[in-house]
């Protein structure tokens, strides 16, 4: 069924670029006051998706997204806010109302669909997952009632869960990792890279029994969910070929919190608290903390940090350092061994640094295996 948005702006020159970006694509509402929005949005069939101007003349763009997200039957409609001012106290505001996005004007039509494409395949996917998790409800529900009979035929149940789960995981980092083009393969990588480091430290004497096989196998199956709150960051400052500015860089410093928030907000809309995600929050919202505590969004520090995130923080480093960007060229493996080497016990935990000096021609391999570009310096000594 081809999806239905909701444009809410009283400038008849925005609605028509919106219009014309927007018709070969998608059916659409269109409103120029804020009741008439809240109206329009309570019709069946429910928009997939709004674009909310933030000045409207009979109310703000602000209260009519509050109003959504209070009422159950909107609340899980994606918010896109569209205003000519982008200071981060106004991205900030809408955000923390409940938006996916800001989007700036005037707009630019490439970008605009780019991004609403984006929003509701994230939607898709938290959909997918809700059902997932209300599946698996029901199945051992069911499977309880008939165990012994059906034992064959609830582990091969099981299986398919688990494969599903795999498949939501690794979508929703493919998702955020469109955002950034210029990454590549790097959450295949670095999925990879903590997969080689669990499997270290799990036959270790302090982590034998402290951690299951199951715990170490959802730490690393979790990693491709490291940078999610990508999402939530504005695309001039997300693809910006240059160095950030402190606003800026203060501004991508929410995409921790953003990604947290995302995953935590999914498992309370599908009231499954606890569920596999609760190591992917950890690895979303801890990954860029330091050992010595200067690292962000909470400055913790040592064992403080989770140990997915931890985990997480070294391998993401290592493959920022070989991979190639617009504003550095690709290290060497042996530079970025040496440069690990070098935040031991500051940016790394000690014992996770000596870990990957031990596997460091395993880290090359994946390197390799999943190179972006073969004639890049991750293939090098």
């Amino acid at each position: 069924m081809e999806k239905l948005i909701l444009l809410v702006d009283d400038d008849p020159a925005v609605l028509g670029v919106l219009k014309e970006a927007l018709r070969p694509h998608y059916q659409m509402r269109i409103a120029t006051l804020g009741r008439k929005a809240l109206e329009l949005a309570h019709l069946q069939p429910l928009p997939d998706l709004i674009l909310l101007d933030v000045k409207l003349p009979d109310m703000t763009g602000y209260d009519v997204c509050t109003q959504l997200k209070k009422d159950p039957r909107t609340a899980a409609i994606p918010v896109m806010f569209l205003s000519s001012h982008s200071d981060v106290d106004n991205i900030t505001r809408g955000l923390e109302l409940g938006a996916v996005d800001y989007v700036s004007k005037p707009v630019a039509p490439p970008i605009l669909l780019a991004r609403v494409r984006t929003h509701l395949r994230l939607r898709e996917a938290g959909d997918l997952l809700r059902d997932q998790n209300l599946h698996l409800e029901s199945l051992v529900s069911k499977r309880t009632r008939d165990l012994e009979a059906r034992t064959l035929e609830l582990q091969a149940r099981t299986t398919d869960l688990q494969l599903s789960q795999d498949l939501t995981i690794v979508a929703l980092g493919s998702i955020a990792e469109t955002r950034d083009n210029e990454t590549g393969n790097h959450i295949h990588r670095t999925r990879a890279y903590v997969q080689v480091m669990t499997q270290r430290l799990a036959p270790l004497p302090r982590y034998r029994t402290a951690i299951s096989e199951e715990q170490w196998t959802m730490i690393w199956k979790s990693a491709p969910l490291h940078d999610i709150g990508k999402v939530g960051i504005p695309d001039h400052i997300l693809m910006k070929p240059g160095k950030l500015t402190a606003e800026e860089f203060d501004a991508m410093k929410r995409h921790p919190a953003i990604g947290r928030d995302a995953l935590r907000d999914a498992e309370t809309r599908m009231g499954a608290e606890g569920s596999f995600l609760g190591v992917a929050k950890e690895i979303a919202y801890g990954h860029h903390e330091r050992w010595d505590g200067s690292g962000y969004p909470q400055g913790i520090s040592g064992e403080a940090i989770p140990l997915s995130a931890r985990l997480m923080a070294l391998a993401d480093v290592y493959d920022a350092l070989i991979s190639k960007r617009v504003y550095k060229p690709a290290w060497t493996h042996a530079d970025a061994v040496a440069m690990i080497g070098e935040g031991r016990g500051r940016h790394f935990d000690p014992s996770l640094v000596d870990c990957f000096l031990e596997d460091a021609d395993e880290f090359r391999y994946i390197a390799s295996r999943f190179s972006d570009d073969i004639d890049e310096g991750s293939s090098n000594e």
